[in-house]
């Protein structure tokens, strides 16, 4: 893909800090929703229920049981506003606008309660993140806006794409590709087979430590995308393995805009590096590739059970039967 017009659109600027408020808004906006999602599912390995994922229009929660019912909450990034759809026929939106959090934590409430949506019970106070507001006490009015959330849903879609492709040449355990509303970014895990040494290391601001045994209950090497914080104010690229075999901070990587962060103990790429290179999607995917190499022999994964796919013929279609002679 050619570093044009077209391209630019696709791999939209992203800086961090140009809308806090609206990056805040969304962010907890998508843990209310996330946090009902988990209240209301059963649990799956890694979290793997709590999570949303993108769709064409913005995120979703996939279905939700509720009773002997369902529904679904949507974020539309197009249209900005959200919506719950129940499984009766019941659906309503809500305008995604300048507005505070505890508004839009109490309009969620009401709708699902007009739609016969019992109160899901959530704890109602963010996660992963400092100051930790309650939803309710989070009553400053918050910036919305549309053309930022649409530059972000862009980049989200084009790296699902590439994160899809980079998911499909791994034969082993995987996670989908799914949007984690706690850290607010998009991630896939591959997995070893092996189960992981307990957990030892830290943990995120207001996170029990028992989310994280089942988070890495088990080896893994993990990608994801982010917007960064105040310590790493730029979007980035990440890659890390848990746990981390030795040798891997001097492992050589690509392309040569990603490095080694020892403060985080990860691999990252800037955003930036990857919206300006001649081919985005390709300069990616050489970051997720290079860095799961490495990641994967120094921690003696056995790569030929996990990667190789036995040859077949099971998809071609017959040969036309030849016509009978006399």
């Amino acid at each position: 893909m050619a570093s044009t017009d077209r391209a630019v659109d696709l791999w939209p600027p992203l800086t961090y800090g140009e809308s806090k408020d609206t990056l805040h808004a969304v962010h907890m906006w998508t843990q209310i929703v996330g946090k009902i999602r988990l209240a209301l599912t059963p649990l799956v390995n890694h979290w793997w229920n709590s999570s949303l994922m993108v769709t064409p229009r913005g995120l979703t929660t996939l279905l939700i049981p509720s009773g002997s019912d369902a529904f679904q909450i949507d974020f539309d990034f197009v249209d900005h506003e959200l919506t719950i759809a129940t499984s009766r026929g019941g659906r309503s939106t809500i305008p995604l606008t300048s507005t505070s959090v505890a508004h839009f934590y109490r309009q969620v409430l009401e709708i699902l309660a007009e739609l016969g949506v019992p109160d899901p019970g959530i704890v109602p106070v963010p996660v992963e993140v400092a100051p930790a507001v309650p939803f309710l006490d989070d009553v400053e009015p918050r910036r919305y806006d549309r053309e930022w959330v649409r530059r972000f849903h862009a980049a989200l879609i084009r790296t699902q794409f590439v994160f899809d492709r980079f998911r499909a040449d791994f034969l082993g355990k995987a996670s989908p590709v799914q949007f984690f509303w706690g850290g607010f970014d998009l991630a896939s895990a591959r997995f070893s087979g092996r189960r992981g040494p307990p957990y030892a290391g830290g943990s995120a601001p207001n996170v029990h430590i028992h989310v994280m045994h089942e988070a890495y209950s088990h080896e893994l090497i993990a990608a994801g995308f982010w917007l960064g914080n105040d310590e790493s104010p730029q979007p980035e690229f990440y890659s890390y393995a848990m746990p981390a075999p030795a040798g891997l901070p001097d492992a050589t990587i690509r392309p040569e805009s990603a490095r080694w962060s020892t403060p985080r103990g990860e691999f990252i790429l800037p955003y930036e590096a990857v919206r300006t290179a001649p081919d985005p999607a390709a300069t990616l995917l050489s970051f997720l590739q290079s860095t799961y190499d490495v990641s994967a022999d120094l921690g003696g994964w056995d790569r030929q059970l996990l990667e190789e796919r036995v040859r077949c013929d099971c998809f071609r279609l017959p040969a036309p039967a030849r016509a009978r002679t006399r």
